[in-house]
């Protein structure tokens, strides 16, 4: 693992392609839509487990606001599926990075589609602490500089 870290962050931040272990709930949540559709790379529990939670509030609130009563089910349903467009490629994506923290493919986002024996799989998975062979699913293209140009050797 390289040592690199990026010249534009303040001292003790946490750069977005490192997962930030003991994250604070705004925090998780910024990194959360920061890092909408990205795949690769790892997210700690804490990230994981914040935005379990921040997301669990909004839907209950979209919920509740369905059942008051009032006969507005129809703005609640379509304020709910606005909310499920808007999250489901992010929460994809922090479940596997929440995976590669644990060393874990990606690939095993589909034990979802497993009902109950399957949600219990993936509920220990995310789990699971930081296995530090997780790093293997990080990618460092942009941490490096880019290497001087060559020039061509004379043609002959």
């Amino acid at each position: 693992m390289s040592s690199y870290q990026p010249q534009n962050l303040p001292p003790g931040a946490v750069p977005l392609e490192l997962p930030y272990y003991g994250a604070p709930p705004v925090e998780a949540v910024k990194r959360f839509w920061k890092k909408y559709a990205i795949f690769h790379g790892r997210a700690s529990r804490s990230e994981y487990w914040w935005w379990f939670l921040a997301s669990a509030i909004v839907s209950g609130v979209i919920n509740a606001a369905g059942a008051t009563g009032n006969g507005n089910t129809g703005t609640s349903t379509a304020l709910g599926g606005l909310w499920f467009l808007a999250t489901v490629v992010p929460s994809l994506a922090l479940g596997a990075r929440r995976l590669h923290d644990a060393n874990l493919s990606a690939l095993f986002l589909l034990l979802a589609l497993v009902p109950v024996l399957g949600w219990i799989a993936l509920l220990v998975f995310v789990l699971l602490p930081a296995n530090p062979r997780g790093q293997r699913f990080d990618r460092w293209v942009q941490a490096y500089p880019p290497n001087p140009p060559q020039p061509y050797p004379p043609q002959a």
